[in-house]
């Protein structure tokens, strides 16, 4: 257990203490963007390898216990978190890692999922972590599942502030016609549903259902249920 933590205040420290930070621009004037990229990618695989090694070897501590009861309705949420995540991934954003100048584009940004949340990838991982958490109900969940959770949701702060510094008043455009929150802006009025799913199209949730299809399949077959 002590390795899990060990990985998961690894990965958490070099999000929160180096990404989105002045250090990581700081990182980035000395070393150039794409060395910064590349170093910070690779250690961020090395954080998720680490993490995902200790969890699936940590002892079972139990907590409140796997609850099978919820089984049927984290399914239909994962299912919702792979959209988030395959849609995001294939949608041009501002607040994706280098598509920062599309903040330029002002509310002309907001396209497809971006209109639902600028976040959408990191939502999809937060629902997806969430779910798993609450299903296993045991200390190395919580501890694995938690992590990612809380960088999840604390990331799409960090990525705003990041751009709210580099950006100012373009930033501002976009933001003020998007949200961080899911359907927060399209509730508010400043935002509409209709234009999000003609511009999402037919061939992303197409996609997002495949994938879905392929981890279910493979999480059944080399690993436990898919929650």
């Amino acid at each position: 257990m002590l390795s899990l933590i060990a990985a998961s205040a690894y990965f958490l420290l070099i999000h929160f203490g180096v990404s989105g930070t002045r250090l990581r621009d700081e990182l980035v004037t000395r070393l150039g963007a794409g060395p910064y990229r590349g170093a910070f990618a690779l250690a961020s695989v090395v954080g998720l390898v680490w993490m995902s090694y200790a969890y699936r070897h940590a002892p079972t501590v139990e907590l409140w216990g796997l609850v099978l009861g919820l089984r049927p309705a984290a399914y239909v949420l994962v299912f919702i978190a792979f959209f988030f995540v395959v849609i995001g991934l294939t949608t041009p954003s501002p607040t994706r890692v280098g598509m920062e100048s599309k903040v330029g584009q002002g509310p002309e940004a907001a396209r497809g999922i971006v209109r639902i949340t600028r976040h959408p990838f990191l939502w999809g991982i937060a629902l997806w972590a969430f779910v798993h958490l609450i299903v296993n109900g045991d200390l190395a969940s919580l501890i694995f599942f938690g992590s990612l959770l809380v960088l999840a949701v604390l990331g799409t702060l960090a990525i705003d502030a990041k751009r709210r510094r580099n950006f100012g008043e373009q930033w501002s455009k976009f933001a003020n016609v998007t949200s961080d929150v899911p359907f927060a802006a399209i509730a508010a009025g400043r935002n509409r549903l209709g234009p999000a799913l003609a511009e999402i199209g037919l061939w992303r949730p197409l996609a997002a259902i495949l994938v879905y299809a392929v981890a279910f399949y493979l999480h059944g077959r080399f690993g436990p249920p898919l929650t």
